[in-house]
């Protein structure tokens, strides 16, 4: 059994790179091999979002307060709200942060392929943010 204790592991600021406005990401637990899921906290300060990103398994998103948005490649954007559950499949180019008024925080759920969990694209631009979720 391993205990992973809170607060043991210090926030980090979200890269300029992958995210726009303010991010923070806790996280919670590391892949312990075999095993190649990971998982962290990150919140979203009002209109901050990730830039546009693919998964190469896949992400499961559990939103655990605030409201949100998110949108898939060529998709309508949804807002999401606590106790919502998103999955992601393999490949699938998505974004997902906090709506422009409200802060919102999930859990992100990720595994490793190859050592690689993520694949960062370009960000979502002012006007692909401002369209009205459905």
């Amino acid at each position: 059994m391993h205990i992973q204790r809170s607060g043991s592991q210090p926030s980090n600021k979200g890269p300029a790179d992958w995210f726009t406005g303010t991010v923070r990401i806790d996280p919670l637990f590391q892949a312990h091999d075999p095993a190649r899921a990971a998982g962290a906290a990150v919140t979203f300060e009002p209109a901050a979002r990730t830039a546009w990103h693919t998964h190469p398994l896949g992400q499961t998103l559990i939103v655990t307060s605030g409201s949100g948005l998110a949108q898939t490649e060529g998709g309508e954007m949804q807002e999401i709200k606590p106790g919502d559950v998103i999955w992601f499949a393999p490949g699938e180019k998505h974004w997902h942060g906090a709506s422009p008024t409200t802060a919102m925080t999930h859990i992100a759920i990720h595994e490793a392929l190859d050592g690689k969990v993520v694949e960062w694209m370009e960000k979502v631009s002012d006007d692909q943010y401002e369209q009205n979720p459905k």
